[in-house]
């Protein structure tokens, strides 16, 4: 891959066999890629840090992290000893992705999102803290630590957030290395970015910008996304709603069709209602898009989702080309 101002990332969803995705990891690497982002979906897909294991044992360059990992399932304390750990194993090369988690992730453990803002902060706080060395003493919402230390970690070991609320992009903006913004709407983009750079310009930080989003070059890939902009869409907030066209009555009718699965309610989601939120057109129309838009919101990665593993490695091909530019 050509040299780029954009850093290439890639984010795996462990839906396939651990040697799957291990594979895919070992052909972004082959293909110049920098990071590797390991979803965290629970139940619903391989364990996270089992699958970053073995991510970590077959690559020797990318920097590999949870994409994202919750607040909720697992104490701090433990995550912090398994990032820390993941990050020995790797020779220095483990993040840690955080945000609030969701349903898919939450439900089926009777876990419940408790004050999320305050929830994350204190976590970022109890891990940033054991990454140093200190000896840590917290009340948190969900969780406590009790002069918790961790005398062997790397003491800058990075932390992300992914987050879409004003608050939790000043967070991230404020307190952590970088945020990673997923699916935006494209026109809304901006607003998101300046709403990070405030947090940080307030405390004086510089939290790095991950934008993260499918690249659709042909119509198999757009209809590999579809089903995954459901649950996105009548999460979306009511300006990106109306300006799409999409009325009560059609979040109803998705809403009442996603209990059959994410293919059954993509059946309900045109193509106009997912586009505004992809990199989509030929290989050189994608990249000329993408560049555009690091230049205009100052990105600095671009972090492209493997949906489907059987098409992984084609995804990985185009968007290696699209990174290096028309």
């Amino acid at each position: 891959m050509s040299e780029r101002r954009l850093r290439a990332g890639v984010n795996l969803i462990p839906e396939a066999p651990v040697g799957v995705i291990s594979d895919l990891a070992v052909e972004a690497e082959r293909l110049g890629f920098d990071r590797c982002w390991v979803y965290d979906e629970g139940l619903a897909t391989r364990d996270l840090y089992v699958t970053m294991t073995a991510i970590a044992q077959a690559t020797s360059r990318l920097e590999i992290g949870p994409g994202i990992t919750n607040a909720y399932t697992r104490h701090p304390g433990q995550t912090a000893a398994a990032i820390a750990t993941l990050d020995e194993l790797s020779g220095g090369r483990a993040f840690l992705g955080l945000g609030a988690g969701g349903s898919l992730t939450l439900d089926p453990l009777v876990l419940g999102r408790v004050h999320p803002l305050e929830t994350v902060h204190q976590t970022i706080k109890a891990c940033r803290g054991l990454f140093t060395g200190t000896t840590v003493d917290m009340e948190a919402p969900t969780f406590s630590l009790r002069s918790a230390h961790m005398g062997w970690a790397r003491p800058d070991i990075p932390i992300w957030l992914a987050g879409r609320g004003p608050k939790m992009l000043d967070l991230g903006g404020a307190e952590t290395d970088g945020v990673m913004l997923d699916f935006i709407y494209k026109p809304a983009l901006g607003e998101y970015v300046e709403r990070v750079r405030a947090g940080s310009t307030r405390t004086g930080n510089r939290a790095g910008i991950c934008y993260s989003t499918m690249v659709v070059t042909d119509d198999a890939a757009l209809e590999t996304v579809r089903p995954h902009m459901t649950y996105r869409l009548v999460d979306s907030p009511e300006p990106v709603r109306i300006a799409l066209g999409i009325t009560d009555e059609d979040v109803a009718t998705i809403r009442s069709a996603l209990a059959d699965g994410l293919d059954a309610a993509a059946r309900y989601v045109p193509d106009e209602w997912v586009l505004p939120f992809v990199i989509a057109g030929t290989v050189d129309e994608c990249a000329a898009e993408l560049a555009d838009l690091a230049e205009r919101h100052g990105l600095d990665e671009f972090l492209v989702p493997i949906f489907d593993a059987h098409s992984g490695a084609d995804l990985l091909d185009v968007t290696a080309r699209v990174l290096a530019g028309p």
